[in-house]
């Protein structure tokens, strides 16, 4: 049988669905490429995984503290487990430890990634056709892609060095009451957005709050990086500061301790209330949409995370130290390179942000910036890096370009960025470059 792919489901035209895929496979045809491409964690942290040890570690928590026979212990990890984890006790104890966060462990849901955490709240909240969301513009394209999925309309709103624009969400609000529609939920990373490098102020964050309590709609908070901050620069994540349970909180542990357990959370503690069924937290519907998604999250994988957390008692604060130390150099190197390679804000239309903390650092270039421009900086330069159009909904990004450096020592970036230089000297129209290539 042949389908016609006009007759699938119409976010499968969509190129943001694609665009992950695409460079993974520039990456494979150019592997001898210094790659800024990836937004994924140092592979050093790997060589030191003792998944046995942390699994091991976790079971004597199960018999020692929550009170299981060894045999009932050791069948947890290898049978179909409850949909919202074995660990969110663990989680919702670290979450209270380091950020001030006071979730109970009813409110905590185990999830396959941050990815899954995404679209279960999407599903959840999104009933309506009437109903948008509102996202950081440019944002992360695992939430706009799981908007699309689910046929969830989007509202773009610019991000300042500091933020969201308030002003404009709360016109975007006004202008959809006005349409006969309202902004639901509003999704934002406070803490060195991927891709835009962004961080919140302390008074933003409290104002977005009382914005999200007046116009009435829910602040959808991701927290993927905020452990890369400085230590004496540490500032409250919204569900910290939140009083009115207007954040729905969510995290993954692939920074923190590897991507491969594919192991996220959602902290919900919304209350839902309807005749007859008494008030439950939020937490409960997500789970009972989980168990039609995947049923559940590998019990083995959380025992690995849960194995982590308890070597550490139950911090993510030291479990992160080193991880933090190590990008917070990367992102130095990364900035600084540029610094002495490029000059800052060339006269050619050349400037870059610089970011406190993250993964990333935005340039602007004088040209566009598209995939075939991508083809050229990999094939002729060996320099691979990511179109910033991918993650804007519209044309804001089609100058930009986003490097990352996490996955990378310095030696590589000091070569890349090398490579880069290069590479705008001869692509761009040439410049007067600071230093030779």
């Amino acid at each position: 049988m042949r389908l016609d792919h006009s007759t699938l489901h119409g976010s499968l035209q969509d190129p943001v669905l694609g665009s992950i895929g695409f460079l993974n496979v520039v990456m494979s045809r150019y592997p001898d490429a210094v790659s800024f491409a990836p937004g994924a964690p140092h592979p050093v942290f790997f060589e030191e995984l003792d998944t046995n040890r942390y699994t091991g570690r976790f079971l004597r928590y199960l018999v020692e503290e929550e009170g299981h026979k060894p045999e009932k212990a050791r069948r947890m990890l290898y049978e179909y487990g409850p949909s919202r984890g074995l660990i969110t006790r663990l989680v919702a104890d670290a979450l209270r430890r380091d950020q001030g966060i006071a979730a109970d462990e009813n409110a905590v849901v185990v999830t396959v990634g941050a990815q899954e955490a995404m679209f279960l709240v999407l599903r959840a909240l999104f009933r309506s056709p009437e109903d948008v969301l509102a996202v950081a513009n440019p944002s992360y394209v695992g939430i706009t892609g799981a908007a699309r999925l689910l046929d969830i309309d989007l509202v773009a709103v610019d991000e300042t060095p500091h933020g969201i624009d308030l002003d404009a969400l709360e016109a975007e609000c006004q202008a959809a009451r006005r349409a006969g529609r309202r902004v639901r939920a509003c999704y934002v990373a406070p803490d060195f957005s991927n891709p835009g490098g962004s961080r919140m102020t302390l008074d933003i964050r409290r104002r977005l709050l009382r914005l999200a309590e007046l116009e009435d709609f829910l602040v959808v908070e991701d927290n993927a990086y905020g452990f890369t901050a400085a230590a004496d620069a540490a500032r409250p994540s919204l569900k910290a500061l939140d009083r009115d349970r207007r954040v729905v909180y969510i995290g993954t542990f692939a920074k923190v301790c590897f991507p491969g357990a594919r192991v996220g959370y959602v902290v919900a503690d919304q209350v839902v209330g309807s005749p007859g069924a008494g008030d439950r937290p939020f937490a409960e519907e997500l789970a009972a949409v989980k168990n039609m998604v995947t049923v559940n999250t590998s019990p083995l994988c959380q025992a690995v995370i849960g194995g982590m957390l308890l070597e550490h008692a139950c911090s993510l604060a030291d479990l992160s130290r080193r991880k933090a130390d190590l990008y917070q150099r990367n992102l130095a190197c990364l900035a600084d390179a540029l610094d002495r390679r490029l000059g800052r804000e060339l006269p050619g239309g050349i400037a870059w942000n610089r970011p406190e903390g993250g993964f990333f650092i935005r340039v602007t270039l004088p040209v566009p910036v598209d995939d075939a421009l991508l083809e050229t900086s990999a094939a002729k330069y060996g320099v691979l890096w990511t179109p910033m159009s991918h993650f804007y909904l519209g044309n804001a990004g089609d100058f930009q370009l986003r490097l990352s450096c996490s996955y990378l020592d310095p030696e590589q970036i000091e070569t890349g960025v090398r490579r880069l230089a290069a590479f705008l000297r001869h692509e761009t129209g040439g410049w007067n470059g600071s230093a030779a290539g």
